[in-house]
């Protein structure tokens, strides 16, 4: 991903770039299995994909955007309805259960293409944008929400 502005030297930024990394892995599992139409599978991947983006959201809803608002409504705006439109798909998936829907598996593709591409926004936008205009309050504004999110995520294996 990511790698020419500098923003991934902030171990925040490092972190949320982490997450991404292992959510765009896990995605790489759903197209095989959408193709066997395995959709048990499908909902595991899903639920493993939640588990990384509950609190990479808060981090990002609570600390990241509230911060970025002010300068970019209409960006952030978007990028939480794209955040609640992805969770939709993922939370029928929830408490591990196989979604019963036959349109779900589609859906769930969908939501993982939405999810790609909003990972870039916020890689490609977002973070730099948080680099140049963020000052140092804000930053431990962010931080505190990766505390309260539960604090440094475990790295992901290789």
């Amino acid at each position: 991903m990511c790698e020419y502005c500098g923003c991934q030297a902030l171990e925040t930024i490092d972190e949320l770039t982490r997450e991404h990394d292992e959510v765009v892995r896990l995605i790489s599992h759903l197209r095989p299995a959408h193709q066997a139409g395995q959709a048990a599978r499908l909902a595991e991947v899903a639920r493993e994909i939640a588990s990384v983006l509950g609190p990479h959201t808060q981090v990002e809803e609570h600390g990241l955007f509230p911060a970025l608002a002010g300068d970019f409504p209409d960006q952030i705006a978007a990028l939480e309805a794209e955040h609640r439109r992805v969770e939709a798909v993922l939370a029928e998936a929830a408490d591990g259960a196989t979604p019963s829907d036959p349109t779900w598996p589609d859906r769930l593709m969908a939501a993982a293409a939405l999810l790609r591409a909003h990972i870039l926004k916020e890689q490609d936008g977002v973070f730099p944008a948080a680099l140049a205009y963020l000052g140092t309050e804000q930053w431990e504004a962010v931080e505190a929400a990766r505390a309260g999110a539960g604090g440094t995520p475990a790295r992901p294996a290789a």
